[in-house]
């Protein structure tokens, strides 16, 4: 199974562009990953809130495929602690899709449309980070989750 990370705009913290990088090498070890950056929308600025949900949602589901096993990163959604999330990730890379998708919208989160398209949703904390922040916390969540799964002594109990 591919795992395809889609968030919206640029990483452009030198900080956290080292960090991703460091966990998007190691996830490579244990599964086919990418992250994709879409670029944000033209005249991003001058659009409403409302306007710039439905630009973003128009491009993420562009990069959608029909079977993708889609999950928001949402601050509504179902929270896991790192070793439920490896058991949730275990699951979804046992259920037969070709491509499960995470994806972190743009500041004002998503439109309908991209809730419809999904499967489930998750949030990583009840606190609100930067969206270019949970691109590394994410990653590092994965990370963990693959050596969890491994038995690995990454994480500790």
């Amino acid at each position: 199974m591919k795992i395809l990370l889609l968030v919206i705009g640029k990483t452009d913290e030198d900080y956290l562009i080292t960090g991703i990088k460091k966990y998007v090498g190691r996830i490579g070890h244990y599964a086919s990953f990418e992250m994709k950056e879409i670029p944000d929308p033209r005249n991003r600025k001058t659009l409403s809130e409302d306007q710039q949900k439905k630009a973003e949602s128009f491009l993420l589901l562009q990069q959608l495929q029909p079977g993708d096993q889609v999950v928001l990163l949402d601050e509504n959604g179902k929270q896991f602690t790192s070793v439920e999330f490896s058991e949730n990730l275990e699951k979804q890379m046992a259920s037969g899709a070709k491509r499960l998708v995470f994806i972190i919208g743009g500041p004002y989160g998503f439109a309908q449309e991209v809730y419809d398209r999904a499967n489930a949703k998750m949030s990583l904390s009840p606190m609100t980070f930067s969206h270019q922040m949970v691109r590394l916390i994410f990653v590092e969540q994965l990370y963990r989750a693959f050596t969890i799964l491994k038995g690995e002594p990454y994480h500790h109990q």
